[in-house]
């Protein structure tokens, strides 16, 4: 209940890595980053429809079907919660923006599923940066901000675009417009224009907080934002270049930032190791909102349950080791040595995890649960 009663502007920024930030080319990244929720062991994993699955995985804290548009076949589905949802039925104002075309993915069918008035290019948003690839971030924060912030309560969700590949210059609108300050970097060229990217995300943030001030509401308006995957269009090379050294792609090409701040409040760090599956639960923890932590496959980082994180490989992370399932390799941290009927127990719950998120998915299984209950169509 911690931020009970609030506004929250959610937002899964395309690319977007804690590599990225820097106090003097994204100052609004670094302050957000810094001076609210801390998160020291974060996660980010890839899953395998990128960005559609990102968004699967933080807005809904279950795993995502692997072979299939998870979040297009949940379009059908009961999504109870959602935060889309469940904000409406407290009487929110609940939107969802994306600066891309509004069906790519078929976001004009899942995300009114999950509460939200959907406007995106195509549906209810036109931007003049449409006309180049990716198209701008701070452009749309421009145009969408005035839709919601004189609306008390509000809840936004927002998906961005600027960070997308490919990072250069002739195939990237935004690298060309924040060329200038990224150029005489010491990375090579796909890197600086990444970071070009990501200054775009940090104009938009800025213009965000400037609104929310200017519209007297930024104390009390909470603003969350990820990434949906690491800048997978970067080398392997590139990304150790920008990391300052050879990169862990096992385990730390997916160590992120989650940030999580409202203007006023006192920064604290957390250090429990979380990923993009606890989100939901978090969040909903943290603005006190009715929900069961044993239908999701992710936790609520506050909670006294064990911290864990789990790759689309089936490889996992706990506080005490790394299992690296490809090769079945065993990185203890700290402890005692696993057992290999430990090891065997965990890689099942992993499975069941898996297992049971596509149940959900393939069952309707949230309306199994609660169909009986549903309230007659316009009701809360």
């Amino acid at each position: 209940g911690y931020f009970k009663g609030k506004n929250l502007v959610w937002i899964v920024a395309e690319g977007f890595s804690t590599l990225a930030m820097d106090p003097q080319r994204t100052p609004t990244l670094w302050k957000l980053s810094h001076q609210g929720f801390t998160f020291d062991h974060f996660y980010t994993p890839l899953w395998g429809v990128s960005t559609s699955d990102g968004e699967y995985v933080t807005t809904t804290g279950l795993v995502p079907k692997s072979g299939v548009w998870s979040y297009s076949l949940s379009s059908e589905n009961y999504m109870p919660f959602s935060l889309g949802n469940q904000f409406r039925d407290l009487g929110y104002r609940t939107m969802a923006f994306h600066d891309y075309l509004y069906n790519y993915y078929d976001r004009n069918r899942s995300h009114p599923n999950m509460g939200y008035e959907y406007i995106a290019l195509g549906q209810g948003l036109a931007l003049d940066s449409a006309d180049a690839f990716p198209s701008s971030d701070q452009e749309m924060m421009e145009k969408i901000v005035p839709m919601f912030v004189d609306q008390d309560p509000f809840m936004v969700y927002c998906l961005t675009v600027s960070g997308h590949l490919n990072y250069n210059l002739e195939e990237n609108a935004m690298a060309r417009k924040h060329w200038d300050e990224v150029k005489d970097l010491p990375y090579s060229g796909s890197v600086r224009a990444y970071l070009a990217c990501q200054i775009e995300l940090d104009r938009a943030l800025e213009l965000l907080l400037q609104r929310l001030d200017e519209a007297g509401v930024a104390e009390n308006t909470v603003i969350a934002l990820t990434g949906d995957h690491y800048p997978y269009g970067l080398t392997d090379e590139e990304q150790s270049e920008l990391a300052g050294h050879e990169i862990d792609t096992r385990f730390e090409r997916y160590r992120n930032a989650f940030i999580l701040y409202k203007k006023g409040m006192k920064p604290e760090r957390v250090d429990s190791l979380c990923c993009t599956l606890d989100i939901l639960p978090t969040l909903s923890n943290l603005f006190g909102l009715d929900f069961d932590s044993r239908l999701y496959m992710g936790r609520d980082v506050f909670s006294d349950a064990e911290p864990f994180v789990l790759l689309r490989d089936h490889s996992w992370i706990t506080e005490n080791a790394m299992y690296y399932a490809p090769s079945d390799e065993l990185i203890m941290l700290q402890g005692d040595e696993l057992t290999p009927e430990e090891v065997e127990e965990r890689n099942q719950d992993v499975s069941n995890r898996f297992r049971a998120s596509e149940w959900v998915l393939n069952q309707d299984y949230w309306r199994y649960l609660f169909g009986d209950n549903l309230p007659p169509d316009g009701e809360n």
